[in-house]
C-alpha cells in the first residue's frame, strides 16, 4: 500500500491583526505575505520541490474586508497548480470595521446545527465567488467541529472533512471519534480525514502541525506511516506562521522547519507522495493506524528549538 501525504495549509486573514485595528491593507499584507515568507514564498518552495498541497482558504473575511482580498488569495494558489478547499472561522460573520469585535463565537460547534449549515453554505458560496472550484473538503477553524458539523457538510454535498484533531479533543475538536483516531473513515455521512497524531508520552497526543512538531518529528511520522502500511498522513500548517506573530519579521526556526520538511518530503516522493483531496477516491477507509511512539530524543530537540525561537524571535519564553 502506498502511503500518501496530505500537506494541508490553513490560509486565512489573521484575526489578531484585524482586532488590533490595523488598516485593511496591512491586515491583508501581514496575513498573506508576512515578512516575505507567506503564501507566495510557500507556493514557490512547494513548486521547487514538486510537492502538492491543499490550501484550506477561509473566505469569510470577504464580508468585512472585501471580496477582492479573497480573490487575491485564491488566484495565486490555483495558478501554482495547487488545491483550494474550504476553511471557516465563523467569528467574521457579522463583524464590522467600526468596532473590530467578533460577530459571534470563534467555534463553529458553539452554534446550533441549522446555523452551522447556513455558515458553511455561505462560506462555500464566497469561496466559489472568489474563483475557486466548488470545494469537496472542509476544515473548520480551531478544529471546532462536532457531529452536527459533519452532518451539515454531508447535507451540503461535501465529501471530506479534516477537522478531527485528537490532541484538541474533547474541546474544541468535539467530533465523536476517539482522540487517537488518525486514519480516514466514513462517519456521519462524510469521509473524515483526521489530523495525524503522534505520542507525546502516556495518554498524550501531539498533532503533526508545523508549529507543534519539529521537521524531524513530522518526517518520522511519515516514515512511521510508510513502515506500518498506513494509507494516509495529514500534516497541518498555516499560510502566516513562518513569520513572527506581529507579521513583520520571519521566524527563522519555522522557515527552516518548513524548508526542511519540503526537501525531505521530496526525497520520499516515491514511497510517500503528496496528494490532493481530489485524488483520494480510492483511499482505503478504516485501516487501523497507530500513532508514532514517543521519543524522548525527538521531543527534547523540539522543545529546545522552540524555547530558543520564542526567546529570540517572539521576545518571550
Amino acid at each position: 500500500m502506498t502511503t500518501r501525504v496530505l500537506l494541508t495549509i490553513d490560509t486565512e486573514l489573521v484575526w489578531r491583526h484585524y482586532a488590533a485595528g490595523l488598516d485593511v491593507a496591512d491586515v491583508i499584507r501581514r496575513s498573506i505575505d508576512p515578512a516575505g515568507v507567506g503564501l507566495r514564498y510557500q507556493l514557490a518552495l512547494l513548486g521547487r520541490h514538486g510537492l502538492k498541497a491543499c490550501f484550506f482558504v477561509d473566505p469569510m473575511p470577504a464580508l468585512v474586508l472585501g471580496r477582492e482580498a479573497i480573490r487575491a488569495i485564491v488566484a495565486p494558489i490555483l495558478a501554482a497548480g495547487q488545491e483550494v478547499q474550504l476553511h471557516l472561522h465563523p467569528n467574521w460573520a457579522g463583524a464590522t470595521l467600526d468596532d473590530r469585535r467578533a460577530g459571534g463565537s470563534f467555534e463553529l460547534n458553539a452554534y446550533p446545527p441549522e446555523r452551522q449549515r447556513a455558515l458553511i453554505a455561505e462560506a462555500r458560496a464566497l469561496l466559489v465567488e472568489a474563483g475557486a472550484p466548488p470545494p469537496i473538503a472542509f476544515r473548520v477553524g480551531s478544529f471546532a467541529a462536532d457531529d452536527a458539523t459533519l452532518a451539515a457538510l454531508a447535507a451540503l454535498g461535501l465529501r471530506y472533512d479534516s477537522s478531527h484533531n485528537g490532541s484538541h479533543a474533547p474541546w474544541p475538536s468535539a467530533i465523536g471519534l476517539p482522540a487517537e483516531q488518525s486514519f480516514p473513515l466514513g462517519y456521519q455521512g462524510i469521509i473524515e480525514v483526521p489530523v495525524t497524531q503522534f505520542s507525546e508520552g502516556p495518554g498524550r497526543l501531539r498533532p503533526c502541525q508545523l508549529t507543534a512538531a519539529s521537521a524531524g518529528e513530522l518526517v518520522a511520522a511519515v516514515d512511521h506511516a510508510v513502515g506500518n502500511g498506513h494509507p494516509l498522513v495529514t500534516l497541518v500548517s498555516h499560510s502566516f506562521e513562518l513569520a513572527c506573530r506581529d507579521g513583520r519579521r520571519p521566524n527563522p526556526v519555522l522557515v527552516r522547519r518548513f524548508s526542511t520538511l519540503c526537501r525531505r518530503l521530496a526525497e520520499r516522493a516515491e514511497r510517500a507522495p503528496t496528494a490532493f483531496f481530489s485524488e483520494l477516491e480510492a483511499v482505503p477507509l478504516g485501516v487501523v493506524a497507530t500513532p508514532m511512539p514517543y521519543s524522548l530524543r525527538r521531543t527534547a530537540g523540539r522543545m529546545a528549538a522552540q524555547a530558543m525561537a520564542n526567546l529570540l524571535y517572539e521576545g518571550r519564553l
